[in-house]
C-alpha cells in the first residue's frame, strides 16, 4: 500500500464502513447507511468530517465505493470541494460493484455477486466487463436482502389471512409489529422502510436454517435469482476460459441455506467455480486509491485532484 494517507468508504444502504489507513496503522469505523432518496455527496462529506473528528487523521485521498452510484452523483470534483478544507487533496468515486470486485478478486478475471440490502453483480473478462442488476428496490435487486424481506412479509400476511401456510416468520413479524393488521401502515410511514424490510432477511436466514419450509423456499428462490445474475454476467464477458471464478459476498450469503442453494444453482452453469473472496467491499474501497487507468475497471473510477 502506498504511503499516502487514505480514507476509504464502503457506502451501503444499511451501513457505511470506513477505513483509515495512513501507511502505519488502520482504523475501522461504521456509520448509518446512505439514504438513497437524498443528495449523496453531502452525506459522504459528513462521514469524512466525522471520521476526521473521531480519529484525528489527515487523509490525502478519499476513495469511496457507493451503492447505486448514478451519473448525477458521480462527481468527484464536487466531493473534493466539500472536503478540501479538511486537507484532502484527491477524491475517487466508484459504483460499489467496482469496489466489491476489487475487494473480492482484485485484478483477476471473474464475477462477484455482492448481496446486502441491494444486490449487484459484476463480471470482468479478458476484454469486457458486464454489470447485472443493481437497479434498486423498486425496479430490481432480485435476491437481495430487501427482496428476501419483502417476500417474507408477503408470506407472513398470507399466513395471517389464511391464504398461505404457517411460518416461523410470523413470530419475527409480531416482535416488530404486535398488531399485524396495522403493520403495513407503520411500514409505509417509516422513513427507513427499505432498511427495515431488508433486515428481515436475517429472520429468514434463521428460520430457513431451522427448517421452516416457507423460509427455505424464499431462500432457494433468492439463490436462484442470484445465480441467474451471475451466469448472465459471465456469459456476457466470457471468451475461452475453461473455468470462470465466481465470488459471493455480502450479508445475504451469511445464510447457510441460501449459500448452499446458490452454489448448487451456480453449478448448473458449465465451468463456473465458486471461490472464497480475498476481501470485501471496504478492502476494495481501499484498493481503489491505488487503481490505475490501465486496470480493466479503471475507466469506471471518477477522479479529482492530485491523485
Amino acid at each position: 500500500m502506498s504511503a499516502r494517507r487514505v480514507l476509504a468508504i464502503d457506502a451501503g444502504q444499511s451501513d457505511i464502513k470506513v477505513r483509515v489507513d495512513d501507511g502505519s496503522r488502520r482504523e475501522d469505523l461504521a456509520f448509518r447507511g446512505i439514504h438513497t432518496g437524498g443528495p449523496l455527496l453531502p452525506q459522504l462529506a459528513r462521514v469524512v468530517h466525522e471520521t476526521l473528528e473521531r480519529t484525528g487523521t489527515e487523509p490525502d485521498v478519499v476513495a469511496a465505493g457507493i451503492s447505486g452510484l448514478t451519473d448525477r452523483d458521480a462527481d468527484a470534483d464536487a466531493l473534493l470541494s466539500l472536503v478540501h478544507a479538511d486537507g484532502v487533496r484527491a477524491t475517487m468515486l466508484a459504483h460499489d460493484s467496482t469496489t466489491s470486485f476489487l475487494g473480492a478478486l482484485g485484478d483477476r478475471h471473474g464475477a462477484v455477486v455482492a448481496a446486502g440490502t441491494g444486490v449487484v453483480t459484476l463480471a470482468v473478462g479478458a476484454t469486457d466487463t458486464a454489470r447485472v442488476d443493481g437497479w434498486g428496490w423498486i425496479m430490481g435487486d432480485a435476491g437481495s436482502g430487501y427482496w428476501i424481506g419483502r417476500e417474507a412479509l408477503d408470506a407472513v400476511m398470507r399466513a395471517y389471512d389464511g391464504r398461505g401456510p404457517a411460518t416461523l416468520l410470523t413470530d419475527d413479524a409480531l416482535a416488530r409489529w404486535p398488531d399485524l393488521s396495522q403493520a403495513y401502515m407503520a411500514l409505509q410511514a417509516d422513513h427507513d422502510r427499505v432498511r427495515v424490510v431488508a433486515s428481515l432477511a436475517r429472520d429468514v436466514a434463521r428460520a430457513a436454517d431451522a427448517g421452516d419450509a416457507v423460509a427455505r423456499e424464499i431462500s432457494h428462490r433468492a439463490a436462484q435469482q442470484l445465480a441467474w445474475s451471475a451466469r448472465t454476467a459471465v456469459r456476457r464477458v466470457r471468451t475461452d476460459e475453461p473455468v470462470f471464478d465466481v465470488c459471493a459476498i455480502g450479508g445475504v450469503f451469511a445464510s447457510r441455506t441460501l449459500h448452499d442453494a446458490f452454489e448448487a444453482a451456480l453449478g448448473e452453469g458449465a465451468g463456473l467455480r465458486l471461490v472464497a473472496p480475498q476481501g470485501v467491499g471496504i478492502d476494495g474501497a481501499l484498493a481503489l486509491a491505488e487503481i490505475t487507468t490501465a486496470h480493466p475497471l479503471g475507466a469506471a473510477v471518477h477522479r479529482a485532484g492530485a491523485i
